[in-house]
């Protein structure tokens, strides 16, 4: 059974994990059943099953992801925002999580990258 994210800052440090091992099921299992993922860039990726399906797709080419020091969480009534900043220091990546029933946390909203318009 795949580990659970017990703090919303688990949430990143699993993603890294099972996106090294090539786990798509696992990485989606981060996910509620109707998270929304703003990828790929312009569009929306909706559903537990529409997000493995894409990091099948992403996985199968073997990216290999490094942990990002996060920013500070905010945290209200079983809501989160994390964020981390990108190490190419371009936009900056945003997920709202929820604390799950069972005290674990999951992510609603991923937003992976947001790189500003050019000037």
């Amino acid at each position: 059974m795949n580990e659970k994210a017990m703090t919303p800052e688990d949430i990143t440090r699993l993603f890294v994990e099972r996106s090294n091992a090539g786990d798509a099921a696992g990485v989606a299992a981060l996910y509620e059943e109707d998270a929304v993922m703003a990828y790929p860039r312009g569009s929306q990726t909706v559903g537990r099953a529409a997000i493995e399906a894409l990091w099948a797709k992403v996985l199968s080419h073997r990216p290999h992801f490094e942990a990002e020091a996060p920013l500070p969480t905010l945290i209200a009534d079983g809501i989160a925002l994390t964020s981390t900043p990108p190490s190419d220091g371009t936009g900056a990546r945003a997920q709202v999580v929820r604390r799950q029933a069972d005290g674990s946390w999951l992510r609603l909203l991923d937003q992976p990258e947001f790189a500003p318009p050019a000037e």
